[in-house]
């Protein structure tokens, strides 16, 4: 029996699991809140996408102290909630536990066992003092990318834009390991495509780019995808980025296949509000820094000038700044 335990049960965990939990031979388990936790045990886990409507029944509970180790641990937390999660990471962990943090920035791991200058550089920006380095040993590590436009519209109900998700993984070695290959079989099994690729950086790094570009534009316009995608400024701002950041990364070695124009039209054309628009939208503390923090860190790596990135982010950091102080004020008056 495979334990796979998804901590976080929001909507990337929650469709995970969701579909996860209908492979036998697999214990699928989730560690959220109360009402995701009260729901699934009420109800089942109900899983909406273009493709129909699943429902399974996943172990779900608020602590994770009540499962024990696992085989592998998806952290589908917000990557600014890690520091916060890694106590609740400790009791799942077992000598062989592979862990697969979040990917929206640069994980902290990037660097670890890569040929070249930067082969096992630090990022002080992204872990500062070390502290995930040091509770997550890189060599624990799966890399995952999550293409897949998701929200929780209930608790215990989630949706995602698509017919099936998408999540490539990867070893950070670019091997293809075993614990990698039996990964993607049961995710396979489960109906997510989860395809192991040998340059799991690649994959991040797009994934990341699309973040980086499309998340801080949504929350200064409050527009959709397709909104921006129809907005001619707009769309040339989200383009000149993407430019500058693609360089970055090819002068940090990485290879990115796939051309910006087939990014910006498969982004574009959805009406998916982006992961940090809605939480902007609802009040919830945003991944801006994290963002920030892996677009800084790059770029002074690369020596390159990033002006339109600069630009954006500086606006949107004012944004999030008011975002925050009105998040406390609200907290201040409850």
């Amino acid at each position: 029996m495979t334990r796979i335990c998804f901590l976080g049960g929001g909507a990337i965990g929650g469709i995970l699991a969701g579909h996860l939990a209908t492979v036998e031979g697999l214990e699928v388990s989730l560690v959220g809140r109360r009402p995701m936790v009260e729901a699934i045990r009420r109800d089942g886990l109900r899983v909406l996408s273009t493709a129909g409507e699943i429902r399974s029944r996943p172990h779900a509970v608020e602590r994770a102290e009540e499962l024990g180790p696992q085989d592998y641990v998806f952290l589908t937390v917000k990557a600014q909630q890690m520091d916060a999660a890694l106590p609740s990471l400790a009791p799942l962990l077992g000598p062989e536990t592979v862990v697969l943090p979040p990917t929206t920035g640069i994980p902290y791991w990037f660097f670890h066992g890569v040929e070249g200058a930067f082969r096992d550089r630090r990022l002080a920006r992204i872990d500062p003092g070390g502290r995930h380095w040091a509770a997550i040993a890189p060599a624990r590590v799966l890399g995952v990318v999550y293409w897949t436009a998701a929200e929780v519209v209930a608790p215990g109900v989630v949706r995602h834009h698509r017919a099936r998700p998408n999540c490539p993984i990867g070893e950070p070695d670019g091997s293809l390991s075993e614990r990698a290959l039996r990964l993607g079989r049961a995710l396979e099994a489960g109906g997510v495509a989860a395809p192991v690729s040998p340059r799991i950086r690649d994959e991040i790094w797009i994934k990341m780019v699309n973040s980086l570009c499309w998340n801080p534009v949504a929350c200064l316009t409050l527009a959709r995808n397709r909104e921006i995608a129809a907005a001619p400024e707009a769309f040339a701002t989200v383009r000149r980025m993407m430019e500058e950041a693609d360089a970055v990364g090819e002068r940090l070695g990485l290879s990115i296949p796939v051309p910006i124009e087939q990014r910006l039209r498969h982004t574009g054309a959805t009406e998916h509000r982006m992961s940090m628009l809605q939480d902007l939208e609802r009040g919830r503390p945003l991944e801006f820094d994290v963002l920030a923090a892996s677009h800084a860190e790059m770029r002074d790596l690369a020596g390159l000038p990033t002006p339109t990135l600069d630009a954006v982010y500086g606006l949107m950091a004012l944004r999030a700044a008011a975002h925050d102080r009105a998040r406390a004020a609200r907290a201040g008056a409850g």
